[in-house]
């Protein structure tokens, strides 16, 4: 567990849930008893089953998982133990990458600093900052573990380009010109939270993240051995249990604007466990900041006005930010309202 004293990560073990971590009974509803797996999508099929497995998927559930997808298995484990090994190492070896400051593309931060007040979750997290194609931005990340730059970088790049490949299915199966999520809507930097939840005292009264929607294009994730990824669906939660080799994707926000609502940014959390901790890794694709984004033409016309105002994606982040200062547990609904044309 990361804490900070003077400036700087020590490491503690509460026994007992610290004040702030705890919500109230009635925003933290339990999932259905048993574990579920996501509609899973065979990228060594048939490019027309392929399409139709993803659109079937995105718009019952809004997550998936994809196998065969082409990321080395050898790869994924490496990238889950060389995250594991950095939230390993001692504080001292990592204080140099702590920053609160949500400016800085690549730093550590953590929802376990429990001494700040106000309400906290029970996630650490190293954010990394990849600037595709040319990977500049790797000499500023951690230089420990010996590998983290070499895997995390391979890692990330076989990430992105599972995430392109779907999103060029998507624009086939909903009618969108070849190229649409080519250029500055995928041209912003390719974002990697390495994650990790500690073991909680009390997992019955906190999260590791609460429910939110991804504001970026799309989303895949590694899932980890450990359970935690939650889902809403039909007024309920369900906890996911990935396949084996599986990554987890999802569609974000820019996704449902850009397709008018036909597919949904669903809402997802994170829960912890007293028994085990969790590592994941999350790949967002990510706009540009002066890309223009709304309902693309395909979507919008007389008898299907816009459901959603045309920002760049710099000024969603900006109405993001100010929705998130004041935001309770409905974030990802008062995040969806904030941008809804009507």
């Amino acid at each position: 567990m990361e804490n900070m004293l003077h400036g700087a990560p020590t490491t503690t073990t509460p026994t007992s849930l610290p004040g702030c971590f705890v919500f109230p009974p009635d925003q933290l509803v339990p999932a259905t008893t048993a574990a579920v797996s996501l509609p899973v999508v065979d990228m060594s099929r048939s490019r027309d089953e392929v399409r139709r497995a993803i659109l079937d998927a995105g718009k019952e559930l809004g997550f998936f998982e994809v196998v065969n997808h082409g990321v080395p298995e050898q790869l994924m484990r490496d990238m889950e133990a060389v995250g594991a090994e950095f939230f390993g190492m001692p504080a001292a070896d990592k204080a140099g990458f702590y920053s609160e400051d949500v400016n800085i593309p690549n730093r550590l931060y953590s929802g376990t600093i429990y001494e700040t007040g106000g309400e906290q979750y029970w996630r650490d997290c190293l954010r990394l900052a990849y600037d595709f194609p040319a990977g500049d931005h790797v000499k500023d990340w951690p230089d420990q573990p010996q590998r983290l730059r070499e895997i995390a970088g391979e890692y990330v790049v076989k990430a992105r380009g599972v995430g392109m490949e779907l999103l060029h299915l998507v624009c086939e199966a909903i009618g969108l010109r070849p190229h649409y999520f080519e250029g500055g809507i995928s041209g912003g930097d390719v974002v990697l939270h390495v994650n990790h939840y500690p073991t909680c005292p009390d997992p019955s009264a906190t999260l590791g993240l609460p429910p939110h929607c991804d504001r970026n294009l799309i989303t895949v994730l590694l899932p980890g051995a450990v359970h935690g990824l939650e889902v809403a669906y039909n007024g309920d939660w369900i906890k996911v249990e990935p396949g084996p080799g599986a990554l987890v994707v999802n569609f974000g926000q820019q996704l449902e604007v850009v397709t008018n609502g036909m597919l949904k940014s669903i809402e997802h959390r994170v829960t912890t466990s007293s028994e085990l901790a969790r590592t994941s890794v999350a790949t967002f694709i990510m706009p540009a900041g002066d890309c223009l984004i709304g309902p693309a033409e395909e979507f919008v016309g007389e008898d299907n006005p816009p459901l959603y105002r045309t920002l760049t994606f710099a000024e969603f982040k900006r109405t993001y930010n100010v929705v998130k200062l004041g935001a309770s547990i409905n974030l990802a609904r008062d995040l969806k309202n904030a941008q809804k044309k009507i």
